[in-house]
């Protein structure tokens, strides 16, 4: 069990976007947790992990390095399996990273496979779908795209890390962006991304750096 003593069901789904690295990382804080993990890699998820990582065939030992009981993969033309169901409770969906092409179908509510299936459901039954954007610049199709999905109940969280950590590594990048998406889903985690204010106050409480 978790933490917090529950047992978290998680739909990942992994498209063509550059950013194969937040993915794998994601999979491992969340099994970490002891989240189950249902996971749906496009066509071009699949090259994005061979073109980034090396990785030439899905699978459990490939992703996280173990096989995993918690970590079950399904076929991304499998609109029939259950998480494509909304009586198959979750408690959310990260798509991560999450390409334009996939934004677009998932605003449009077009479900032709199981990935855009599993991301309608999740906004029909009100719960948490969390779109992990990178395309960059982003054009006024996927910006009202993604306005759209914001409106319906989705949270755009655009893989931006942040550089007041100090990081000194990819790693340190990676891990900012996986830790923001880990709260947006209520899973603890360890990962160094509070922010603790250093400045120097005086004693009533005004900083010393100037205005």
């Amino acid at each position: 069990m978790t933490k917090n003593n529950v047992q978290r069901d998680i739909v990942i789904g992994i498209t063509g976007a550059s950013g194969a690295p937040y993915a794998t990382r994601l999979l491992r804080c969340l099994l970490a947790a002891e989240t189950r993990i249902h996971l749906i890699v496009t066509p071009l998820g699949r090259r994005l992990l061979l073109d980034e990582l090396g990785i030439a065939e899905v699978t459990a030992e490939a992703l996280v390095g173990e096989p995993n009981g918690l970590l079950t993969i399904y076929g991304y033309r499998d609109v029939g399996a259950r998480i494509a169901s909304g009586s198959f409770l979750t408690d959310g969906m990260i798509v991560c990273p999450c390409s334009s092409n996939t934004l677009g179908a998932i605003a449009a509510g077009t479900a032709g496979n199981l990935l855009d299936r599993a991301a309608a459901v999740t906004l029909k039954e009100a719960r948490r779908l969390v779109l992990v954007t990178r395309e960059m610049p982003m054009g006024r199709i996927d910006l009202l795209n993604a306005l759209r999905l914001q409106e319906a109940g989705a949270v755009i969280c655009p893989a931006s890390p942040g550089f007041y950590m100090l990081p000194r590594s990819i790693d340190d990048l990676v891990d900012f962006v996986v830790g923001k998406i880990l709260d947006l889903m209520h899973v603890p985690h360890e990962l160094n991304t509070r922010w603790t204010d250093t400045s120097n106050t005086d004693s009533t409480g005004e900083s010393d750096r100037g205005e």
